[in-house]
């Protein structure tokens, strides 16, 4: 859909931008004028990781005036295989800050801006406000809601992006003119059925791939050129190198911007989302241990057995002694259940707790009644039992 620009220019360029943005100049599409309009841009990224990283280096060179990071993480040394607007000497640092150093870096034309925060109902009204345009390059469902349901209260478009091991998608919601992110996804999925990247994986290079994918279209909106993907949906397929594009249409019975909306003001999205089912939630009441506890049990001999309900990748990388891989979806298809043992008190865990509790539930439903599960998963193993291990 071809839409006019969203920004107005700059009153001028300096010599040294002239100098610096020469080849856009000469792109009789963007030319002087177009090039203004991004430097009076301003742009938020909303999270500074996969999609992040190569979404704000390429608007700082390509010279939009102001961006925007709201980031509360710190750097982890499993962020630089694909995040990477950070490099080895910023682990531990906070995420915004070595973003903004990196754009600095990169273009001292641009004005950053940083919020070192979470993005909440409290502030997200507040930030996005500041902004022409929005970058999503959040990675769960609940921020995601909550990203375009603020975007559409303010009237704002936004460019989302999703990614996970190989496959990518892309999208310019915008409700003024076309359909927003609920449209496409009226409800979020049910809980534990979409893996994140820390749980499935994601190849690095994926997110300069849709990374670039964002900030094309933002250039195009604030420029007002080409057609956008507004109404489109991109999906890329890495393995086959295939990008597909899917029609996407307003939803006039869609929750926020139909024609009787029902979301008229924020809402809680973690309740809307819901990180564990009811039932998850309620297998692992009384039935929850820490990783301490469970090396208390194997050092006094207890009779248990330990089960590992992650998959075989993770399972390669670390995992707890004593313990046997039997995946979450052989156990909530029923196919693994006649295995377990009668005579011994299962215990699960998975990488964080998630899978574990979902898995806990059905083992429970199966009438296992004293199972249990690790809280915090391997990872806690990991730092409060046997920091030698690696995590992932």
């Amino acid at each position: 859909m071809s839409l006019p620009p969203l920004v107005e220019p700059a009153a001028d360029l300096s010599i040294d931008e002239v100098r610096r943005y020469s080849r856009h100049l000469i792109i009789p599409d963007v030319g002087v004028i177009g090039q203004k309009r991004l430097k009076n841009a301003r742009v938020l990224c909303v999270g500074a990781g996969g999609l992040g990283s190569p979404a704000l280096l390429y608007l700082a060179a390509a010279g939009v005036g102001t961006l925007g990071i709201v980031e509360f993480d710190t750097v982890d040394e499993s962020n630089l295989q694909r995040q990477i607007i950070h490099g080895q000497s910023d682990i531990g640092r906070p995420k915004a800050e070595s973003a903004r150093d990196s754009v600095r870096e990169i273009n001292p034309y641009v004005n950053v801006v940083v919020h070192n925060e979470a993005l909440d109902n409290d502030n997200v009204m507040d930030i996005f406000a500041q902004y022409d345009l929005i970058v999503d390059g959040t990675d769960n469902f609940a921020t995601r809601y909550m990203v375009n349901d603020a975007a559409v209260l303010l009237g704002k478009p936004y460019i989302w992006g999703s990614i996970y091991r190989f496959d990518g998608q892309a999208s310019v919601f915008w409700a003024e003119h076309g359909p927003c992110y609920r449209c496409l996804y009226p409800e979020p999925p049910p809980p534990g059925m979409v893996p994140s990247c820390a749980e499935g994986g994601v190849l690095g290079v994926l997110c300069a791939s849709i990374g670039a994918i964002q900030v094309t279209e933002a250039i195009k909106l604030i420029t007002g050129i080409g057609d956008s993907l507004l109404g489109s949906l991109t999906v890329y397929d890495a393995l086959e190198m295939s990008y597909r594009k899917i029609k996407l249409r307003k939803d006039p019975n869609c929750a926020i911007c139909g024609e009787n909306p029902t979301v008229t003001a924020l809402i809680d999205y973690d309740d809307f989302c819901g990180a564990v089912s009811d039932e998850a939630q309620a297998a692992t009441l009384g039935s929850t241990i820490t990783a301490t506890e469970l090396k208390e049990w194997q050092d006094s001999g207890k009779p248990i057995e330990l089960i590992d309900v992650r998959e075989p990748a993770e399972w390669e990388i670390v995992r707890v002694p004593g313990a046997r891989l039997v995946p979450k979806g052989e156990i909530l298809n029923g196919n693994a259940l006649a295995d377990l043992p009668q005579d011994r008190q299962i215990v699960l865990y998975c990488k964080s707790g998630v899978r574990s509790a979902e898995a806990l539930a059905a083992v429970k439903a199966a009438g296992f009644k004293d199972a249990v599960h690790v809280q915090g998963g391997v990872v806690s193993w990991v730092k409060t039992v046997d920091p030698s291990l690696p995590v992932y």
